[in-house]
């Protein structure tokens, strides 16, 4: 066993834990490589927001707080004669999910989450949410942040014995590699190279271990009512997904005023033409369910029958995705025709990718052949099923 998988296993499974941050840090650390996947190539230490990593605990806590049935996180511990939270900022996310069921009309899933916090951050789709709901969200983003630093001070033997004690980025070493999108004045946790490779190839088995124990840790937790919830509750409350129940609508206009001047796309699958009049569906080449992220670069036109009955949820084989890069790359290149989808795919690509630049006239292909390793990258690691 490598010292890196020693070291995350210990954590996971016999390190001390008065709640489950510890377990959530290291899934949160694990699904943010597995997200921005071509920093592994750069075998660098790598800056992560804090704020990042919040925006996880947001999509994993969500399912614990809904208002008329809590799961407790840990203990309340009683302090100068009051009673502690289980979790320090379970006010906050509570008001936040509270303020997004009311939007959406009182719905409630537990990934819910998930959608949020991809949504939130592509820049046109966080505008166009309420101030209320924005103040909400930094508001959790904050005190999450904040109970962060706990399980970075106390995970492994002693104080600060696995990660630094988290820094401003202005502060860090100038070879330290960071997160796109990620501003000088963002506290950040710096994972060693050796570490981040290690959550890379081991992403599966981490993401496994960590749902398992986060399940047992919150059986043995006595709720409110002097229950335990049943780990198997725990473990569909952690797994459940989003369907891919938003439309698309602004996206899927600007593409329709191209067909309607005259522009033709190309189905990445089948090769089928689609021009004016044409059916198509606007595919997530990462699949909601797998991953939900509606980022403009994820987002082609496709043939409707291959995408609902064969592609459905699955992900391309590496041949049919090396078979689609022209295709993509012909998307991306039209989509930089369009004023509106040309500046939502150079915001959309910033905060993804640290190896492609929209300012080169070679953007479309670059991105192309960055997207096609994306996504060899997410099946391998999690071992997906492939078409």
């Amino acid at each position: 066993m490598s010292s890196g998988s020693k070291i995350i296993s210990t954590i996971l499974k016999h390190d001390t834990k008065a709640t489950s941050y510890k377990i959530a840090l290291l899934r949160a650390i694990n699904d943010v490589v597995l997200s921005f996947p071509d920093l592994r190539n750069l075998r660098a230490d790598v800056a992560v927001p804090l704020r990042l990593l919040a925006q996880f605990w947001v999509a994993y806590y969500w399912p614990f707080v809904k208002p008329t049935e809590p799961i407790l996180q840990g203990q309340r511990a009683t302090l100068n004669g009051q009673l502690r939270n289980d979790m320090s900022f379970r006010p906050e996310l509570e008001r936040l999910r509270c303020e997004w069921e009311s939007i959406v009309g009182g719905t409630s899933s537990p990934s819910d989450g998930f959608f949020l916090i991809n949504e939130l951050r592509v820049p046109r789709k966080y505008l166009a949410y309420s101030k209320p709901l924005r103040q909400v969200y930094q508001a959790a983003l904050t005190a999450i942040s904040k109970a962060i630093e706990m399980p970075v001070r106390y995970a492994g033997f002693g104080h600060w014995s696995v990660f630094d004690k988290p820094l401003k980025y202005a502060e860090l070493s100038t070879s330290v590699v960071a997160i796109p999108g990620t501003q000088l004045a963002d506290k950040c946790l710096v994972i060693q190279a050796d570490l981040w490779q290690t959550f890379g190839e081991m992403s599966l088995w981490i993401e496994a271990l960590s749902i398992h124990e986060w399940c047992l840790f919150t059986e043995k937790v006595q709720q409110e009512n002097h229950t335990k919830v049943h780990r198997g509750c725990i473990y569909q409350l952690l797994t459940d997904r989003p369907d891919n129940r938003r439309p698309l609508s602004w996206e899927r206009n600007h593409v329709d005023v191209l067909l309607m001047e005259g522009t033709e796309f190309v189905c990445p699958w089948t090769q089928k033409h689609i021009s004016y009049g044409i059916r198509y569906d606007l595919d997530h080449l990462l699949p909601v369910s797998l991953y939900p992220i509606n980022e403009l670069w994820n987002l082609v036109p496709a043939d409707p029958n291959f995408n609902s009955h064969i592609k459905r949820d699955r992900l391309p084989s590496q041949a049919k995705l090396q078979q689609a890069q022209p295709s993509l790359e012909l998307a991306y290149r039209n989509y930089g025709t369009s004023s509106s989808l040309s500046l939502a795919l150079k915001e959309d690509v910033a905060v993804r990718f640290s190896t492609v630049f929209s300012d080169t006239a070679s953007f479309p292909g670059v991105l192309s052949t960055a997207v096609v390793d994306l996504i060899n990258i997410f099946a391998e690691s999690r071992n997906l099923a492939r078409f």
